[in-house]
């Protein structure tokens, strides 16, 4: 299939579940880049056209966290929301090309990437019912985006990358090489959401060459201690951290969950840094500390340092002493407190502090235009994953396609 031109909605809601991300991107094929054509991908053209945020209504978002890694639900529970989910989704879609239509060349789309709300991941092999296996569900009934929207639908796109023995993620990693590769400097691409991750790209690097994994925890921890303990949604600017103290024997103990010593490809989700986990973090700093604000500071201080240390540990010595950009997207690009105690560690070791907004690209457009990019992919019978990044044994041609 010859690729073609065409205007993609990425959409994206994270592990933080606040809401969707919309984002219309352009992609054209131009030519290969060379890392690209080594790694048997086609390097196209993008250009961002749009993006919104919505944030979810109060019950769908209650519902949403309540099943995400849930000891017990129900099958009508889990299919509802699989149905709500999706009409979100389109709704969000809807709303984006009704507020940009005069920006749409035909003043339609033509294809949406829709990465679903993750209720479960397991990417490691465990037994259940007489099989060891790994799995993954993300929710959004992709057949209600399809005719809400009456666009064709790319859905689902962590399972073919598992299936060829990958961990389903990340899967950004294709967006962060064609749109920040350089040839003389190395580049960090650190989103922080609930969970954060990073893309590790050195100074004319092939795709091949990056290295991307989940770092541990974003904005999860502290935004669960910002909504019990202040009855905010999350620490704006990092002004409640702000006025606390890090408690220094608490990070320390932080610091020493086995998750942080793991090797990439790893990933982490709620199992692993969800309310289960925040609220032994919070009962571990109360016992230190009177003060909220301690464990706000303390929850900031864990996902800056093990950012630090997961790019001092797994992608520093890849850099081989060029200069490297730290650029910074997500929700926690817009936490102060957050981003100074970064470029407190980071600066140390070489890297010049960014977010992907002084490179043209909004901090929280950068998921769902990966996911645009994707879709793409996947339209055109073209893989989408890095094995280098996911641990998978080949390219995949990832997601499924449903047809308005």
């Amino acid at each position: 299939m010859s690729a073609e031109t065409m205007t993609v909605a990425g959409v994206m809601s994270g592990t933080s579940a606040d809401g969707v991300d919309v984002a219309v991107v352009r992609i054209a094929p131009v030519r290969q880049r060379r890392g690209l054509k080594q790694a048997g991908l086609m390097r196209p053209g993008l250009t961002l056209v749009a993006h919104e945020s919505f944030a979810f209504p109060t019950p769908l978002r209650r519902a949403v966290l309540g099943a995400m890694n849930a000891a017990a639900t129900s099958t009508a529970e889990l299919a509802r929301l699989n149905w709500r989910l999706g009409l979100a989704y389109a709704e969000a879609v809807n709303a984006t090309v009704e507020r940009h239509k005069a920006e749409f060349d035909l003043g339609r789309l033509d294809l949406i990437g829709c990465h679903g709300q993750t209720l479960y991941h397991q990417p490691q092999a465990a037994r259940y019912a007489g099989r060891s296996f790994g799995c993954t569900w993300q929710l959004g009934e992709a057949a209600v985006i399809a005719a809400a929207t009456g666009v064709p639908v790319v859905s689902n796109f962590r399972p073919a990358d598992m299936v060829a023995g990958g961990q389903g993620a990340p899967l950004v990693p294709l967006l962060d090489y064609v749109l920040f590769a350089d040839a003389k400097r190395g580049r960090v691409l650190q989103n922080i959401g609930g969970i954060a991750n990073l893309t590790a790209i050195p100074a004319g690097a092939a795709a091949d060459a990056a290295v991307a994994f989940d770092t541990g925890p974003g904005n999860m921890v502290i935004d669960w201690l910002a909504q019990e303990l202040f009855q905010a949604k999350f620490d704006r600017n990092g002004n409640l951290a702000a006025r606390g103290s890090v408690l220094g024997p608490m990070l320390a103990k932080a610091l020493g969950n086995p998750y942080f010593k793991l090797k990439p490809p790893r990933t982490a989700g709620r199992e692993q840094f969800g309310r289960e986990y925040a609220a032994k973090f919070l009962a571990a700093c109360q016992r230190l500390s009177c003060k909220p604000e301690d464990a706000l500071a303390t929850a900031t201080a864990l996902t800056a340092e093990t950012i630090a240390q997961s790019y001092k540990a797994f992608a520093r010595r890849g850099m081989k002493g060029c200069a490297v950009d730290y650029i910074v997207s997500g929700g926690g690009a817009r936490n102060r407190t957050l981003m100074a105690m970064l470029a407190q560690r980071l600066e140390p070791l070489g890297c010049e502090l960014a977010t992907s907004e002084d490179f043209g690209l909004p901090a929280e457009a950068k998921e769902a235009a990966a996911f645009a990019l994707l879709a793409w992919q996947t339209w055109h019978h073209l893989p989408g994953n890095l094995p280098k990044a996911t641990g998978a044994a080949r390219p995949a041609i990832l997601g499924q396609v449903t047809y308005a």
